[in-house]
């Protein structure tokens, strides 16, 4: 059943614990990340070191939010972010958190296409807080978009143009915009006001013609929706 759980088989309520599946070829790590949900309060549906069968897996675990490594067995290239894609479209309703040892643009770009949001990028060398970590897979089931940095700057420097028309602040409040942060979140980050914040969005979105949406994350989802078109 394409886009669905089967009959019976819902995915998880606002009440109940975070239903999370993963697929990591490194025992360690993924021994590690399961303790690590466990202690968070997140249930580990299940864990595997391969992406055989992916959607099944995923639909059968009632997952929430599916966690997969770039690269995979056999091949160790690109299982982990086709099987990512072959979830997104066949459960289009499962949060996707990608992990990656490199930003690889390509991948990133065919993983946010659309930008409908509930998707992540991380790098792993670069997650160093253990809490942030486990509030990215919180975003990525609320349907948010949560990418690394330097993801973001690469999408952004793949784009010069109309991205050349926003000024230095404007470029600053998108990027923090396209890793998902709150208006208030940014302030802090560039020590100005919310108000200030808010202008410059109002801005970016003059520059680029991009349109409301009218959903909880529309500025986020529209800038990756952007990024994402040649």
């Amino acid at each position: 059943m394409t886009g669905a759980y089967p009959e019976g088989m819902a995915s998880s309520s606002d009440t109940a614990p975070l239903r999370v599946v993963l697929f990591e070829d490194s025992v360690l790590l993924r021994e590690g990340l399961v303790r690590l949900f466990g202690e968070a309060g997140y249930t580990t549906a299940g864990a595997w070191g391969d992406a055989q069968d992916v959607v099944e897996r995923v639909r059968e675990a009632r997952a929430d939010v599916a966690i997969l490594d770039v690269r995979l067995p056999p091949g160790f290239r690109d299982e982990g972010i086709r099987a990512a894609l072959a979830v997104r479209a066949a459960l289009p309703q499962v949060g996707i958190l990608v992990l990656s040892q490199y930003v690889e643009g390509v991948y990133a770009r065919e993983l946010l296409a659309g930008g409908e949001g509930g998707v992540g990028y991380l790098l792993k060398d670069r997650v160093t807080s253990l809490d942030e970590f486990t509030d990215a897979v919180r975003r990525v089931r609320e349907r948010g978009t949560v990418l690394d940095p330097l993801v973001v700057q690469g999408l952004l420097s793949a784009r010069p143009d109309p991205l050349a028309t926003l000024t230095p602040r404007e470029r600053d409040v998108l990027t923090l915009m396209a890793e998902g942060r709150s208006n208030a979140n940014i302030a802090r980050q560039l020590f100005i006001g919310v108000g200030a914040v808010e202008k410059n969005i109002s801005a970016i979105f003059a520059k680029l013609g991009l349109e409301e949406s009218g959903t909880e994350h529309r500025r986020v989802h529209a800038v990756l929706a952007f990024l994402q078109h040649p």
